[in-house]
C-alpha cells in the first residue's frame, strides 16, 4: 500500500509562562523519507512561525502532510453552542481571546474566566494558578457536571488512559491551558496554510491534515541522554509514518467517523484511539 502521507509533524505542546527549552517545553518532530528532524522552539510564538513554515514549505513542493499535536481539539458540547457554533465558533473565539507575548507571557486564565462568564454557575473552566483572584474562574473544581454546566470529559478522554480534562487550567496533570494557547495557534495556522482539521473535516485528498495525537497511549522506555517529550514526538512520528505503510493510519484516521455527532462537531477523536476506545 503506498504511503498516505509524505511527511509526518508531531507537536508536543507547552503552556508555560516564559521561555524554556529541554524538559517540559515544545518540542517537533519532522519525519519524511525516513528520517526524523527535531526542533526544540523556546516560545510558543517560535513554534508557531516554525510549523507555519514547514506546512507552507511541504504544500508548496507538493507533499501531503500529517501534522499531530498533543493537545485536545475541542470541548464536551456546550462551549460551542453559547459561542453560536460549533467547533469552529470555539476555535475563532479562543484565536480572539488569547494574547501571546513575545516571552511565553499569556492571558489563558483569564480567557478561561471570560468563558465562564458565559454560563449562569461557576465553571466550567477553573484552576487559577496565578497568585492574584481572578473574578469568574474559580481555584476548586466546581460541579454540575452535565447539567448547568457541559460534560467534565470528552468521550474520547474518558476512553483513553491518562488523558485529563479540557477544563483544569492549572495543578498536577492540568492539560486545559495547553488547549487554549494550541488551539488558538491552530486556528491561525489552518487559515494561513488551508490545513483540513481531523476529525471535524476530512477530505480525503487535503493536502495538509492536523490532527490531535496523545504519545502516552503507547508504552516508552526513555532512552539514556535524550529528553522523554524528544522522544515521544520522534517516536510517535515514526509509529504514525509506518501506520501510513500498511492501512492502520487510515483505518484510525477513520475510527470516530463511527461515533456521535458530537465528537464530529465539538469534541475531536485521539488519533489512534479506535472506535471502542482500544488502543490501536
Amino acid at each position: 500500500m503506498h504511503k498516505m502521507f509524505d511527511t509526518i509533524v508531531v507537536v508536543d505542546w507547552s503552556a508555560a509562562g516564559t521561555p524554556k527549552t529541554g524538559a517540559d517545553s515544545i518540542w517537533i518532530a519532522v519525519w519524511r523519507a525516513g528520517d526524523v528532524a527535531l526542533h526544540n522552539p523556546p516560545t510558543r510564538v517560535t513554534a508557531e512561525t516554525i510549523l507555519r513554515d514547514i506546512l507552507l514549505a511541504e504544500r508548496g513542493a507538493r507533499r501531503r502532510v500529517l501534522a499531530g499535536f498533543d493537545f485536545a481539539f475541542g470541548y464536551p458540547p456546550g462551549l460551542s453552542a453559547r459561542l453560536g457554533g460549533d467547533w469552529r465558533a470555539v476555535w475563532a473565539a479562543l484565536a480572539e481571546r488569547v494574547e501571546e507575548g513575545a516571552k511565553n507571557a499569556n492571558n489563558r486564565f483569564d480567557v478561561g474566566a471570560g468563558l465562564n462568564a458565559l454560563f449562569d454557575v461557576p465553571g466550567p473552566f477553573w484552576g487559577n494558578g496565578l497568585k492574584r483572584d481572578i473574578d469568574g474562574l474559580p481555584r476548586k473544581k466546581p460541579g454540575g457536571w452535565g447539567a448547568a454546566l457541559p460534560e467534565n470529559r470528552r468521550a474520547c478522554d474518558a476512553l483513553a488512559p491518562g488523558a485529563q480534562e479540557v477544563w483544569k487550567l492549572a495543578g498536577a496533570g492540568s492539560v486545559g491551558g495547553q488547549a487554549l494557547t494550541g488551539i488558538a495557534m491552530l486556528e491561525r495556522l489552518r487559515h494561513a496554510t488551508g490545513a483540513a482539521v481531523w476529525p471535524f473535516e476530512w477530505p480525503a485528498d487535503a493536502p495538509l491534515v492536523l490532527a490531535e495525537v496523545f504519545p502516552s497511549l503507547w508504552p516508552m522506555v526513555v532512552e539514556l541522554g535524550l529528553v522523554r517529550d524528544a522522544q515521544q514526538v520522534r517516536d510517535t512520528a515514526l509509529r504514525l509514518a509506518a501506520w501510513g505503510q500498511d492501512g492502520r493510519l487510515r483505518a484510525a484516521l477513520d475510527a470516530p467517523l463511527l461515533q456521535s455527532r458530537d465528537v464530529i462537531q465539538d469534541e475531536g477523536w485521539i488519533l489512534g484511539l479506535g472506535d471502542a476506545g482500544k488502543i490501536q
